[in-house]
């Protein structure tokens, strides 16, 4: 006889299906809550920075790495071409004014010094000959002028004596005549020999003051020309360290080619790069701060470079007042450029919020301290500390100021 079997009310199929209908339920009403109300999330308030809005002083500033570099630097080109023969000093080296560097050779200046020095020596030769001749052809006009003169005297005695014995009739009127004649020609030949000698002694002035040109012109050329063989040896031009020396015994140098510099290390300038986007705001006597071993100092901006490489463009700016001890060319300096002069305002200070916010908004902390809700906020300029609050926040406002990127969209936060 067979028995009926009772059927079960809770099968294992039936209890997955209302399960999976009431999770289906459960999400529902989490959505909709969810959608209908302020999220919210947990947060521990050790594991976020929260700052208080205040008044305070602000100035807009940015940071900017500088170079140190000396204000003076002058370079060494080759005064003469030539071969490297012997290096007295390395590269680094802190030099003395006049103190040799390197020495070149250069057999073809050699020569042409030679040839010089022998052209001087031919010119003070002819010099010489000139002068004695001069000399001797005056001595000869002297010579002739004493010649006319005693004879001009013994004409003129002649003359008056036969005018005398003339007027007396002892002699005839052709022997007066005649003396007469004598008297007059000794006379004129007097004044010519005199012009001749007044002549020989203009001409002998022009020729010594010729001579004398001659000489200095050829002198001139050869200290020229010395001062190009003593130019192969390369010295410092003035104090300071010797940079960048590009030289190897050996190796020749053409007439002009760079051979390194000479930095002046009495003064030193910071040449600075600057963001291209700043390039409207930056001018001369803008100010910027460093700290060099826990002294702070003050840099002042000399000449802005407008010419933008890579996006970048440059500045140089001189120590005001005091420059650090143990500076050194090369050393780089981190330094606050600032943009603007120093304002009262109201300041938050500067976080990873920004990157999430753009500074449109914060998360501000209620009265009570146990939640942040976000509000909408205006901020102006930065600097490497704060914003500049424009709207939104008031003074004793405590704002979360860490980074917001683990809260998605969330309304309001939950301090604990």
């Amino acid at each position: 006889m067979d028995r009926a079997i009772a059927k079960k009310k809770w099968s294992t199929k039936r209890i997955l299906t209302i399960a999976g209908i009431a999770g289906i339920i459960a999400l529902i009403i989490a959505s909709y809550y969810a959608t209908s109300g302020n999220s919210k999330l947990n947060v521990d308030t050790e594991r976020i920075t929260i700052s208080e809005v205040k008044e305070g002083v602000f100035q807009e500033t940015i940071p900017v790495n500088g170079i140190v570099l000396p204000v003076t630097s002058i370079y060494l080109d080759a005064q003469e071409g030539g071969r490297v023969e012997e290096k007295y000093v390395e590269d680094g080296a802190i030099m003395k004014k006049g103190q040799p560097i390197l020495r070149l050779s250069n057999t073809d200046l050699l020569m042409t010094l030679m040839s010089q020095q022998n052209n001087v020596y031919n010119t003070l030769t002819q010099m010489q000959i000139n002068s004695n001749n001069a000399q001797q052809n005056t001595v000869s006009k002297l010579n002739q002028m004493a010649d006319v003169e005693s004879q001009l005297k013994e004409a003129e005695r002649l003359y008056e004596l036969n005018k005398k014995l003339f007027s007396e009739k002892v002699i005839g009127s052709q022997e007066f005549k005649q003396s007469e004649i004598n008297y007059n020609y000794y006379r004129e030949k007097k004044k010519l020999t005199e012009q001749i000698l007044d002549q020989d002694s203009i001409s002998r002035l022009q020729q010594d003051k010729q001579d004398k040109q001659s000489y200095a012109g050829s002198q001139q050329a050869l200290n020229i020309m010395q001062k190009k063989v003593g130019d192969l040896i390369v010295r410092s031009p003035v104090d300071g360290q010797l940079t960048s020396l590009d030289a190897e015994i050996g190796q020749n140098k053409n007439k002009g080619e760079r051979l390194g510099q000479i930095d002046v290390l009495s003064v030193f300038k910071v040449r600075v790069d600057v963001d291209e986007h700043y390039i409207s705001r930056i001018y001369p006597g803008q100010r910027g701060r460093f700290t060099f071993a826990d002294t702070s100092y003050q840099l002042e901006i000399k000449k802005v470079f407008t010419q933008v490489t890579n996006g970048r463009f440059q500045v140089d700016m001189e120590f005001v007042d005091k420059v650090p001890k143990g500076i050194r060319r090369g050393q780089t300096l981190q330094t606050l450029l600032a943009l603007s002069d120093e304002r009262k305002s109201l300041l938050l200070a500067r976080g990873g919020f920004y990157q999430k916010t753009g500074g449109n908004w914060v998360f501000k902390v209620s009265a009570d301290g146990k939640k942040a809700y976000k509000v909408d906020i205006q901020l102006g300029n930065q600097n490497q500390d704060y914003y500049e609050v424009l709207e939104g926040l008031e003074p004793g406002d405590k704002v979360v100021t860490s980074s917001y990127e683990n809260y998605g969209d969330m309304q309001e936060l939950v301090l604990k």
